[in-house]
């Protein structure tokens, strides 16, 4: 098998041994042990799993975080296994079998331009609240927002060959935001995302794990809020203008000064989103000219269909001419960075799609 198997490792208990030889035995002749930064007390465990394993150990002094690890782990293999195709990550708390990382391992061998991911199921009795919830949330948020869809989100299992590792080893993140920064990747650098069904295995409601749903979720949904906020931003200049405009033609006509307020408001928060969306959201590759003809011509659709909400929630149900823009240009919001995701940033044909590899029983 030329995958090797990569095993991050944080204050590890006595299953570390077992994970490893579990993975020897599965057929893995290269394993990859990280100390993350352990201590003293964590020693005895890693010096054990050393011996009896036959793997290779990376430490670090000091606690860095998963994704710090992985990539130290990254950078060692592209320096020292060249025969091999990429590497398979094993969680080193025995919460992966060491068959489904074989599976993963051979599904690599046949994309090896793909990321795999070993899957899990969430509707099962033993699963934990906080991994079901979170997941969940995040699978929707990544398919919603990033236009990426994937079943789990935040599983460790995952296998990537050596073109996408080059890669990963430039994708912020040293802490648990890496994995979710790596499936972000997969988009940017149209590298295909392939499945592979495994056993959903959780030992004590999942206690030994370092993942604390509150401060790691914060930090993973933080870079998905990075899709938003230029839209955000603008969105404010926009009814900031607005408002402003609204009020200083205020002895015009209520048509032409909506339609003089909205269209100026418009172009100019525009221009402000398209230069943030394209470098800063989408980090479009392609030349500004067509993706600018296919934001105006959004912009001119959207500028009507605001026009038009705002007039009617204002003429005709009353309602004040800033609460109206809100409300319509919420909704706007919405479907206008749906289209520039799939439409006006979108990536060239050829970009990442997801198979799916067949349950085995």
């Amino acid at each position: 098998m030329k995958v090797t198997a990569v095993v991050p490792s944080y204050k590890p208990d006595e299953k570390l041994s077992g994970v490893l030889s579990g993975l020897r035995q599965a057929g893995f002749e290269r394993v990859i042990l990280v100390d993350d930064g352990s201590g003293k007390d964590y020693e005895a465990f890693f010096r054990q799993a050393e011996e009896q394993s036959g793997c290779v150990l990376l430490r670090h002094e000091q606690n860095g975080g998963k994704g710090k690890a992985l990539k130290t782990a990254f950078a060692w293999f592209l320096e020292h296994c060249e025969e091999d195709v990429g590497v398979v990550t094993v969680d080193g708390d025995g919460q992966h079998d060491p068959q489904d990382a074989v599976r993963c391992a051979q599904a690599l061998e046949k994309a090896p331009e793909s990321l795999v991911l070993g899957v899990r199921r969430f509707d099962g009795k033993d699963v934990p609240f906080r991994s079901a919830f979170g997941n969940k949330a995040t699978a929707w948020c990544f398919r919603f927002l990033c236009g990426v869809r994937v079943s789990d989100t935040q599983t460790g299992l995952r296998a990537m060959g050596k073109d996408f590792l080059r890669a990963l080893l430039d994708v912020p993140g040293d802490r648990y935001e890496y994995e979710t920064n790596m499936l972000l990747a997969t988009s940017k650098l149209r590298v295909p995302i392939v499945e592979v069904p495994i056993r959903t295995v959780y030992l004590d409601q999942n206690a030994t794990s370092h993942f604390n749903p509150l401060k790691d979720s914060l930090a993973i949904y933080r870079q998905i809020f990075r899709f938003l906020s230029v839209s955000l931003g603008s969105t404010v200049l926009d009814v900031a203008l607005f408002t402003l405009l609204d009020w200083l033609l205020g002895g015009v006509g209520p048509e032409l000064r909506l339609l003089g307020a909205t269209v100026i408001a418009r172009v100019v928060s525009s221009l402000c989103n398209f230069a943030g969306n394209r470098t800063l959201v989408f980090a479009s590759r392609e030349r500004p000219g067509p993706a600018m003809v296919r934001y105006y011509t959004l912009c001119v659709i959207q500028t009507a269909a605001s026009y038009g909400g705002v007039y009617l929630l204002s003429a005709v149900l009353f309602l004040p001419s800033v609460a109206a823009k809100i409300i319509t240009d919420t909704l706007l919001f919405f479907i206008s960075f749906q289209i520039q995701r799939q439409w006006v940033f979108a990536p060239k044909k050829g970009s990442a799609e997801k198979k799916e590899e067949p349950v085995h029983d």
